[in-house]
């Protein structure tokens, strides 16, 4: 990116507020960039154990495998899934709430007596499955986050704040052998005058 200047006071002053701003935003900057990476792990590790929780709980449930047939499936049905924001290091991300259940009545003396366990199975499975796809979509949405910020980092850190360090010098050895070249300018027309009054004299 090329960085617009022109060589005079103005536009010297306007680049060391430019300098200033990303010179202070930096290390701020790469703190949510390290905030982010620390999140999208523990994001992704969350989301990977309740995966396997999920797959334990069903091995678990297989000797009950044959009593599933006697089961209606219809027995729980999942209403809605509530979410919450929560920002992790200024990034909104989603987190369950609450997920709601219907649970179909039934007649618990003419029905097998496992049967209000295996609603619970059923609605603590759903939970570890939906709460593994929210972990997933986090990690997404603040892996998404960080690898902006890791691009606005080296943008600022190896393209700008060099590049306007070396606009700025550049203005300032500009202006300076300005200063020089209009002293030593004064000088001459001085001593051009000094010679003038002195042969005038003569």
């Amino acid at each position: 990116m090329a960085i617009k200047y022109q060589y005079n006071k103005t536009s010297l002053t306007e680049l060391g507020k430019q300098l200033k701003i990303r010179t202070r935003a930096l290390p701020t900057l790469k703190n949510k960039e390290s905030a982010l990476r620390a999140e999208v792990k523990h994001a992704k590790e969350r989301a990977e154990e309740l995966s396997q929780e999920y797959q334990k709980a069903l091995t678990s449930y297989d000797y009950m495998a044959s009593l599933w047939n006697e089961f209606d499936p219809g027995m729980v049905t999942i209403d809605g899934v509530e979410l919450e924001t929560v920002k992790v290091a200024g990034v909104k991300t989603p987190a369950l709430k609450a997920i709601n259940y219907t649970v179909k009545e039934f007649d618990a003396f003419a029905k097998p007596m496992w049967y209000g366990e295996g609603v619970e199975i059923l609605k603590n499975l759903a939970q570890i499955g939906i709460e593994s796809q929210i972990l997933l979509e986090k990690a997404r949405i603040l892996d998404y986050q960080r690898k902006k910020t890791t691009q606005k980092v080296n943008l600022y850190e190896k393209v700008q704040i060099p590049g306007y360090n070396e606009a700025i010098l550049k203005i300032k050895r500009y202006m300076e052998d300005e200063e020089n070249i209009s002293k030593a300018s004064q000088k001459i027309v001085k001593s051009r005058h000094a010679a003038e009054e002195e042969e005038q004299m003569q």
